[in-house]
């Protein structure tokens, strides 16, 4: 899929939400081979050990979300806001800075453009 063909067929906010959802949880998709290989690299490691504390999957796995305090879900909505902003995307949240009659984002992408006009 093209930049254009996402752009067109996918919302800014929804592109943000998807965003911050990666930044917590790591790569999403085949980015996430760190998972098969971190279970890979346990298994090796098992395998050829002496006697001694058995490796874990989580003793090769990255650790993402390296916050050391978790945000409430007001410092979360800021900070998508932010990237939001930064991307050049529209804030149409309730008193957001382009404010929309389509009210909250998860409302908005699923209307088509013009849905609401009468006929």
């Amino acid at each position: 899929m093209s930049v254009a063909q996402l752009l067109a067929t996918h919302s800014s906010a929804e592109l943000t939400e998807w965003i911050a959802y990666e930044q917590v949880t790591g790569p999403i998709g085949p980015a996430r081979d760190d998972l098969l290989m971190a279970v890979l690299a346990a298994t090796i490691s098992n395998a050829n050990r002496s006697k001694g504390r058995k490796a874990r999957v989580t003793d090769f796995l990255p650790k993402w979300d390296r916050a050391k305090k978790r945000m409430n879900w007001q410092d979360m909505l800021t900070a998508v806001k932010s990237i939001n902003r930064t991307l050049g995307g529209d804030d149409l949240t309730e008193g957001g800075e382009h404010g929309s009659p389509l009210g909250t984002p998860r409302q908005a992408r699923h209307r088509q453009p013009g849905a609401d006009r009468r006929r």
